[in-house]
This record gives structure tokens, sequence and C-alpha cells, in this order.
């Protein structure tokens, strides 16, 4: 497992972050849940990511059970706030009660006495910047976080965040985005990404195999494979519906010759894909099984050619979407995306 330094701060992830939304809590029982744990640790994973509303706090608490045993320091634990956590007026967005709250909480399921980093997890409009980063900055000096980040935030939000922390003279600015990125779904690309470069903010992405259909395991004009997100139950099946149109899976099946010429699985090469962008640190995986983790976490190192990688854009052509506006709007898809 490769390391790589997290934008311009002196914290080290590992290329591949183990995550659990949708899993922990949600689709995967607590022994299948500890097994991936155990896998990525095995694969060399140390940083795991997570948040307060996935499971509505299920997957915090199963995450830290798996972990227990793990020596702390061996590990970069990293979780979110903001998205609703109940039913009350104050059981969401970045208000300084919710935030100490959130965080609080987070810590108790977590079973650790800090998270490495702590993300705001949507822009919450209903809260003074001032208000949500003050109140970072305060549980970073009681040393509850490390370093904090920023989830789906434009870069406009971002660049004001950054001018409002420099003119507070926060102890911390932000360090890490965390945004949808894939081969389709490059939205940050013209906005965000030049930003978080000039300013040090490293990437970690999530949904870099775009719910498994960069797997290539989806065919097209065929029914989902048994045992696949599309065909379980919860919400996975909403979420991949998204990229499941003919026309995007037909598209994904042409890049398996590229697959196999680098000696790669689909799966593999989606995520070399991600981590070749410069500025994004690494790339967060989901696992229903250990073999899939140790599958996904060999993608960490690998280094595809500039042949490859203009062959990719040749492939998928006019289906890749760039539209910055659609920044926190997973669902804002082209139609040729969507099976009809």
């Amino acid at each position: 497992m490769e390391h790589r330094a997290l934008g311009r701060s002196g914290l080290w992830v590992s290329e591949v972050i183990y995550g659990n939304w949708l899993t922990h809590g949600e689709t995967v029982d607590r022994v299948a849940a500890t097994a991936c744990v155990r896998a990525a640790l095995e694969a060399g994973i140390t940083t795991f990511d997570t948040a307060d509303v996935y499971a509505q706090g299920e997957a915090e608490a199963v995450l830290g059970e798996a972990l227990r045993g793990t020596r702390r320091e061996a590990l970069e634990i990293a979780t979110k706030v903001c998205l609703p956590t109940g039913t009350g007026p104050n059981d969401r967005g970045l208000s300084r009660r919710h935030v100490f709250e959130s965080c609080h909480a987070s810590l108790r399921r977590l079973g650790t006495d800090y998270v490495d980093l702590y993300q705001a997890h949507r822009f919450d409009r209903a809260t003074p910047l001032e208000e949500t980063l003050v109140a970072f900055d305060d549980l970073v000096r009681q040393g509850k976080v490390r370093y904090i980040g920023v989830s789906e935030w434009t870069a406009g939000q971002i660049a004001e965040a950054l001018a409002l922390a420099d003119d507070l003279g926060l102890a911390r600015r932000i360090v890490a985005n965390q945004p949808q990125y894939n081969m389709l779904w490059r939205v940050i690309e013209p906005e965000v990404l030049p930003l978080c470069r000039r300013e040090g903010i490293a990437q970690i992405v999530f949904q870099p195999l775009a719910q498994g259909v960069l797997t290539g395991k989806y065919l097209p004009g065929a029914a989902p494979p048994a045992g696949s997100r599309a065909a379980g139950a919860g919400r996975a099946p909403r979420f991949i519906g998204r990229v499941l149109g003919d026309a995007v899976l037909d598209r994904v099946q042409r890049l398996r010759p590229l697959a196999e010429d680098a000696g790669l699985t689909m799966a593999q090469l989606a995520i070399a894909w991600t981590l070749a962008t410069p500025g994004v640190s690494a790339a967060i995986i989901g696992a229903t099984r250990p073999e899939q983790v140790a599958e996904n976490a060999s993608a960490a190192g690998v280094h595809l050619t500039p042949e490859i990688l203009a062959a990719i854009d040749r492939t998928l052509g006019d289906l890749v979407d760039t539209d910055p506006t659609k920044t926190a709007d997973m669902f804002a898809v082209k139609p040729e995306w969507t099976a009809s």
C-alpha cells in the first residue's frame, strides 16, 4: 500500500481508503463488516472513512468495534457532520451546537479520543460560515480533531471558507475535500480541482467505481447479477440506478481490453484512474466481501500510461460529465446514464 500526503498538511493517508457508506449497519452484518475491515488492514489500508449519518450512527459503531485492538496511532480515522441524524431542527447542519454534539457522539461510537479528519459533509447555507469554522477550530484546539475538511463543496464555498479562516486567524485551514469523482463523473475538474491545487487541499474521492458500474459486472440489456448492489435491498439500488443505462454499460464494456492490456481488473483500472489525477490523494472504496477489499486495494501504486488515460477518454467520450454546477447533486446525471 502506498501513502500520500493529505494536501499541504503533514498527515499521510493510504492511497486507498476503506469507507462504509451503504454497507456497515445497512446491507452488511457485523461479522461481514469486521471481515472487510480486517481485510483492509491486511492489505495495508490505514485510513478509514465514515460519517455520523451512515446508518444513523451504526456505521461508526461497527467500524469502531471492528478496529478495536488495532493500535490507534497506526490509523487515520475520518468522519463527517451536517446531514440529518434525527428529526429535531438542531439534529442537522453545521451550527456550533450540532457540530459539537455530533463530534462527541462520533467519538463515543468510534471508541476513540480524537478523529484525524473531521469533515463538513455538505455546505450549510442556514448557518453563518464563521460559526461553523470557529466550532471546527475549537475542536482542533481541544484535541478532539486533528485536521478539518469538507465534502461536496463548490469552489466558491471552499474559497470563501479559506479567506474567512485567514481573516479569523484560525488554527487549522481546510486540508481536504471529499467529492464524488470517477471516469464518468468529473464535475470537480473545471473549478474545484484548480482551486484546491493552488491552496494545497487534497481530494479524497468517493464512488471511484460509480457504485460498481465501472467494475464491468453490469451488462447492457441484462438483468443485474444476483447478489450485486443493483439487485440488493435498501437504498443501494436507487443510487446505482443513476448509471445503469445501456449507453453507459456498453461504453464501460469497451474499457475491458484496456484493463486487460494493463494487467488490471476493471475495478483496479477505475481506481488507478482517479489516483492518476493530480491533486487526488486517495480513493475511498466500499465492500461487502473481503475479496473485494483485496482486489481494490491492489490499485494502489499502479501507474497508468498517458496512452491508457487518453484511450479511456476516447472510449467514454461524450458520456463524461464535467458540469461544475452539479456539485453535491449526484442525481443530476445525463439522461442517457439512466435505464429507460
